[in-house]
């Protein structure tokens, strides 16, 4: 799977983790040069609290594009620290 927002590749990997639609990617399987930490964070009632990650590439932003949860429940611990996208940042196989 890779993720591609603004013609660059932000992650790659084959060993991504699917849950309710969005494929998650190992933090090694991400170019950490295009995130920026995000203050933002969202509850989810079975995953956990989500911390978000700003993308920046070739000086533009898409805030809060990226998610993930450092500490998730034990429903979601399959997903912990991994990294998911949304918010025009197209995931493809």
């Amino acid at each position: 799977m890779k993720a591609i927002w603004n013609g660059q590749i932000i992650a790659e990997s084959d060993q991504t983790e699917l849950v309710e639609g969005n494929h998650y990617f190992p933090p090694d399987s991400v170019r950490q040069k295009y995130l920026l930490a995000s203050n933002r964070t969202s509850i989810c009632g079975w995953k956990g609290t989500a911390h978000y990650y700003t993308l920046e590439v070739d000086g533009e932003r898409n805030p809060d594009a990226a998610w993930y949860y450092p500490a998730p429940k034990e429903a979601a611990k399959a997903i912990a620290g991994r990294i998911a996208f949304w918010k025009g940042v197209q995931v493809t196989a």
